[in-house]
């Protein structure tokens, strides 16, 4: 099957997911920013959802923007286009063959790589299975990661959860993020907060980069 198109739906508030048990701080020197599948295939499902998907881009361009300010290590994973059968795998039986070479595999214009961004193939939902995301991380010195893109019950909760089990602290950006639905979106988030890491806003992520000393804890509501 292809992806469904996406019906709009109203962003989740902070205070509609549980609070972070975590109290970990978001530092830029410590922290790198992922964008999540932002190619046309996975936006283009918005399609329907201008304004939702509008939203979310603008959130990540201006975190990106912060990030490049700060020094933070701006890391993109583009899934292939063409994939053969043995690369695909089993992900055919859900999503059928995937991307194209050419425009599905591009980044959406407003959030192109630029020179120095680290571009990452990927393979499966998680950005860490199949890549060297892990390695990247290590070699920038980097124990954090800003989890933003597409989509947020999938790609970027279970790169959220494989962050964590690497022992990199996760912060799931919740109007940086798109969903199929409200109610998965809500359900990425919740279980990132409960489970993995630390949910936090765009204006959180401002914040904390923009500060002198860098820090922004994840505990409590992250409003």
């Amino acid at each position: 099957m292809a992806i469904p198109k996406i019906s709009s739906y109203t962003m989740p508030g902070r205070d509609e997911i549980p609070g972070n048990i975590v109290d970990w701080e978001l530092d830029p020197d410590r922290a790198a920013l992922l964008v999540h599948d932002m190619q046309n295939y996975f936006v283009d499902a918005y399609s329907d959802a201008p304004e939702l998907i509008s939203t979310v881009v603008g959130n990540i361009a201006e975190i990106r923007e912060q990030a490049t300010a700060r020094g933070i290590p701006v890391v993109y994973t583009m899934q292939p286009g063409d994939q053969h059968p043995s690369r695909r795998g089993i992900l055919a039986d859900f999503w059928g063959p995937g991307l194209q070479w050419g425009r599905d595999t591009e980044i959406v214009e407003q959030l192109c790589p630029r020179p120095g961004d680290i571009e990452v193939t990927k393979w499966r939902y998680s950005a860490f299975q199949r890549t060297d995301l892990r390695e990247l991380l290590a070699h920038h010195g980097r124990d954090q990661l800003i989890v933003t893109g597409v989509y947020a019950h999938m790609g970027c909760m279970l790169s959220a959860a494989e962050a964590f089990m690497s022992d990199v602290q996760p912060f799931l950006v919740l109007d940086a993020t798109a969903d199929f639905s409200r109610d998965e979106h809500i359900l990425a988030a919740t279980y990132a907060a409960k489970r993995c890491g630390a949910v936090v806003t765009t204006g959180d992520v401002i914040a904390a980069s923009g500060t002198l000393s860098g820090a922004l804890t994840g505990a409590g509501t992250g409003r």
